[in-house]
């Protein structure tokens, strides 16, 4: 009887293409944006404003994917010259 044996990538970067130095910078923008928005809403009554905390929520998840692209995510490589 045969036994196959599947491997899988440990390692995200292998997964993920590389990130061009702009693509970076839009993240990193986003991840600004995102943060000032979660600021913005964190006195937010949910009397006043129905599913605050779910739109928490769901800016939290986004600044974690965000973040884990750009720390996961290879750095394009400029072409030597």
């Amino acid at each position: 009887m045969r036994t196959f044996t599947i491997s899988k990538p440990t390692n995200a970067q292998h997964l993920m293409p590389p990130l061009t130095k702009s693509e970076r910078a839009k993240i990193t923008d986003s991840v600004h944006s995102i943060q000032s928005a979660r600021a913005s809403l964190a006195d937010i009554n949910e009397e006043k404003v129905p599913e605050v905390d779910e739109i928490q929520d769901c800016l939290e998840n986004a600044d974690k994917n965000l973040r884990e692209a750009l720390r996961d995510a290879p750095q394009k490589k400029k072409p030597l010259a």
